[in-house]
C-alpha cells in the first residue's frame, strides 16, 4: 500500500457498511477485530496496477478514484467510491495482482480489513460473501452498460444521460469530480466533455455556473437528445 497511514485502533466503519448489515453485533465485532483504520491524504496511491493487495478497503468518509491508464497513458475513469463502498475485493477470490489504480480524491478515512481472515469470516458467515459477489454483479453491469454505450451511442446521446442521471430529477447538478475525471467516467475527452457542454448551453439545455454546477434548463430537450442518439 503506497498511501502515509494513520492508525486509530478505537475507530471502525463496520457497521456502515452494507456487506456487513446481515450480521450479529457480536458477528461484526469479529469483523472488527481484524479490521484497522488508515487515513489516506488527497491525491495519494492506495493502489497500484500490478501491486499484490491482500485486504479489503471499505471507506468510512471521503472518496476514491478506480481508474486504469493505457498504453499511451490516457485515463479512464472506471467508478468513483464513497462512504460505505469497498475496494480490493478481488483478491478475496484470487492472488491475482491489482489491474487498475486506486487514489484518494480527498483525505479518507477507511477501514482495512485482513484478507485472509476475512474469507475465514466468509466461510463462517456465507451472507457476507453473498453481499460482496452481488456488489460485484452490480460493477459488471455498470461496466457492460458503458461499454455499450460507447460502442453504440453518440457523445451528445451519452452526455445527455449522464445529465439526466446525475441530476435525478432535480434542477441543479453539483459535480463530485472533476469534469476531467468525470469526462473519463462517460469514456470521452476533456475536451470532448467542454464542447459539448458548451453547445447544449447555447441550445438552452443546460447553464454551467462555474467548474461543478450545472443548471437543468430544458430537460425534455435533453430526453430528446437520449432518444435521437
Amino acid at each position: 500500500m503506497k498511501c502515509h497511514c494513520e492508525y486509530d485502533e478505537e475507530s471502525n466503519c463496520i457497521t456502515l457498511v452494507p456487506i456487513f448489515h446481515s450480521l450479529t453485533e457480536e458477528e461484526m465485532l469479529e469483523v472488527a477485530q481484524i479490521t484497522r483504520r488508515v487515513v489516506v491524504q488527497k491525491g495519494e496511491e492506495i493502489y497500484a496496477m500490478d501491486d499484490e493487495v491482500d485486504s479489503l478497503f471499505v471507506i468510512h468518509s471521503g472518496r476514491v478514484k478506480i481508474y486504469r491508464l493505457s498504453d499511451t497513458g490516457k485515463e479512464q475513469v472506471i467508478r468513483i467510491l464513497r462512504s460505505g463502498d469497498f475496494l480490493g475485493e478481488l483478491t478475496l477470490f484470487n492472488h491475482s495482482p491489482m489491474g487498475d489504480y486506486a487514489e484518494a480524491l480527498e483525505e479518507s478515512s477507511m477501514c482495512v480489513i485482513d484478507g485472509d481472515a476475512l474469507k475465514e469470516l466468509m466461510g463462517k458467515y456465507p451472507s457476507i460473501a453473498f453481499r460482496i459477489l452481488e456488489e460485484l454483479s452490480k460493477r459488471l453491469e455498470t461496466a457492460e452498460r458503458l461499454l455499450e454505450d460507447i460502442s453504440l451511442h453518440s457523445v451528445e446521446r451519452r452526455l445527455a444521460q449522464a445529465l439526466l442521471d446525475l441530476s435525478m430529477g432535480d434542477v441543479e447538478i453539483e459535480l463530485e469530480m472533476s469534469k476531467r475525471d468525470w469526462a473519463s467516467q462517460i469514456g470521452m475527452t476533456g475536451e470532448t466533455l467542454s464542447r459539448k457542454l458548451t453547445s447544449f448551453q447555447e441550445l438552452g439545455f443546460i447553464e454551467q455556473i462555474g467548474q461543478r454546477r450545472i443548471l437543468i434548463k430544458n430537460r425534455d430537450g435533453l430526453k430528446g437528445v437520449r432518444e435521437r442518439g
